[in-house]
């Protein structure tokens, strides 16, 4: 049962970026083990190459791993297959609106321009690249003159 038990509270880490969302609800959970021992073996996948939270991210889950009962915890980074916002759920693109942070499109159905989070005018302008972290934009909304950041896509 600790193979569960590591597998909620390491699911439940918020990213230290986006902390509205999990790394669970991110999709960057790729996989967990728990030995006979106890000792576990995480594995995942940043939502971005070269994230510079990574090593907070590891030690948040080592630490949740050892409070649900593993001995021992090895974290696992894999960059294969690359994260993808195709991996966000629906729940977590709706957490990320309310938070006021413009989902991005998947992949496989691209849009050209995220909408704005607060009033959903479908136009809006790039301000700049990157926002607060590097797998954000920061975006202006001509509607509600609303300065937003979104997730990009990738």
């Amino acid at each position: 049962m600790v193979r569960a038990e590591v597998e909620a509270a390491v699911g439940a880490v918020p990213d230290p970026e986006l902390q509205v969302l999990s790394i669970g609800e991110l999709g960057m959970l790729r996989e967990v083990s728990v030995d006979d021992d106890g000792n576990a073996v995480v594995v995942v996948t940043p939502t971005y190459l070269g994230c510079p939270a990574l090593e907070l991210i590891k030690a948040d889950i080592a630490a949740a791993a050892r409070a649900a009962g593993a001995a021992d915890v090895e974290v696992v980074v894999s960059m294969s297959p690359p994260w993808t916002t195709d991996w966000l759920s629906e729940t977590a693109r709706a957490k990320l609106a309310d938070a006021g942070i413009a989902p991005p499109g998947r992949l496989s159905l691209p849009l050209l321009q995220p909408g704005c989070p607060r009033c959903a005018f479908p136009d809006t302008t790039e301000l700049a690249s990157s926002g607060a972290a590097a797998c954000m934009a920061l975006r202006l909304c001509p509607s509600c003159r609303e300065p937003f950041e979104h997730l990009k896509a990738h």
